[in-house]
């Protein structure tokens, strides 16, 4: 039996807003609709998507494993629709970026905009294992990430490399340094962002090639806190050299017998790859 588009997007609707009422004002259409086309899907197939508790309504497993679905199935919907209205000119739509800081970030958005002004753009930062699963669960349609991803769901370019550095307080015995040995870090007090970090990922991995046992003193999940906390004279923090603002009480200093780097790549769904705008983002982007 063939399913009814209409009703896939009531339930989607409805799943996606956590709510009947919420669903009929994002789909411009009366509550009792989506209710009568919700439960229609249910008892086409003989089954509970949606359990409604008081005011409150939750998905079941059915249900939950239908929101997967219905995101992939919405998300081609809007791809064709912008495709058909653009004529293949990429005119209209909105490209939803997550990525893992906002340097490069804003860098590519102004030279996609410069060529696609007409074209919507929102962006959400978080850490690396963040931003991927932006893209995966199709919440965002690239991820500006700083490290290869080993998924054969992932599609991704390489857009540059860049060095990590150690940055210290102008207090610190350290600070006027130009660099410094990775075994030194052993013992040190070290303030790093949260686990699914890029910077703390590259550092933990080149410690443990040089078998360097490094361990966080404290944990930060923002870079601006672990700024603050380096200012403060609490520890030691590390960053890609081309994200460290000057400050006139910090200093960086480069490794001088580790390889430290950070990978900037640009990824995305593999299936996605041929969205008209993620290829213009792409080719945008890469293009000098």
């Amino acid at each position: 039996m063939a399913i009814v588009f209409t009703h896939l997007r009531s339930f989607h609707a409805v799943a996606e807003n956590r709510g009947f009422t919420a669903a009929a004002d994002a789909l411009n259409i009366s509550q009792p609709t989506v209710t009568t086309q919700v439960k229609e899907l249910e008892e086409r197939y003989g089954v509970e998507l949606i359990v409604r508790r008081g005011r409150r309504i939750e998905l079941s497993e059915t249900g939950a494993a239908l929101f997967d679905v219905t995101k992939r199935i919405m998300t081609l919907h809007e791809e064709a629709e912008e495709l058909l209205l653009s004529s293949g000119k990429l005119e209209t739509g909105m490209l939803r970026l997550a990525a893992v800081g906002p340097f490069h970030a804003t860098e590519m958005v102004a030279r996609f905009l410069a060529k696609y002004p007409s074209i919507k753009v929102s962006m959400l930062l978080g850490n690396s294992d963040q931003t991927l699963q932006r893209v995966l669960d199709l919440e965002s349609d690239v991820a500006i990430l700083a490290h290869a991803v080993d998924d054969p769901r992932i599609a991704s370019v390489p857009f540059s490399t860049h060095d990590v550095v150690v940055f210290v307080n102008v207090e610190h015995p350290w600070y006027g340094r130009d660099e410094v040995s990775i075994t030194e870090l052993a013992g040190q007090p070290l303030i790093l962002r949260e686990v699914g970090s890029t910077t703390r990922r590259a550092l933990e991995q080149a410690a443990l090639k040089a078998n360097v046992p490094v361990r966080p003193f404290l944990e930060i999940g923002s870079r601006e806190g672990v700024w603050k906390a380096v200012e403060r004279g609490l520890g030691i923090g590390v960053v890609a050299d081309f994200e460290f603002v000057a400050h006139p009480r910090l200093g960086t200093i480069r490794f001088s017998d580790a390889v430290v780097q950070t990978e900037y790549r640009l990824s995305c769904l593999l299936e996605r790859r041929h969205s008209p705008k993620i290829e213009a983002f792409m080719k945008s982007v890469l293009t000098p």
